[in-house]
């Protein structure tokens, strides 16, 4: 399994209510998305900054879904380029049960 922690910077004076709606709207699209398992959308009020915590089968999965234009719409739809930052996932914890993977 692979984490990739996405992050952008949002407009200033973005409230949780807005940065939600924005969430909202793009959740659809990764409804039954291949290879993901998980997605978390995060908002960082102090430092103004949106973004997602993914968890994927592979590499592979993450690396079909960041394309050139991916990242792309996600500056249009956001302002600013995403940064991504990817991680080993050799366990799990959910719900209190232990999961190695």
């Amino acid at each position: 399994m692979i984490t990739a922690i996405v992050q952008f910077p949002l407009s200033a004076g973005t409230t949780l209510q807005q940065a939600r709606e924005l969430f909202e709207g793009s959740a659809p699209k990764y409804q039954g998305l291949a290879g993901l398992v998980r997605k978390y959308y995060l908002f960082d009020e102090e430092s103004m900054t949106g973004g997602g915590c993914y968890l994927w089968e592979s590499r592979a999965a993450a690396d079909a879904v960041y394309t050139d234009d991916w990242k792309a719409m996600i500056e249009q739809r956001y302002g600013a380029a995403p940064q991504i930052r990817f991680f080993s996932t050799p366990v799990i914890v959910d719900n209190g049960e232990l999961e190695t993977v």
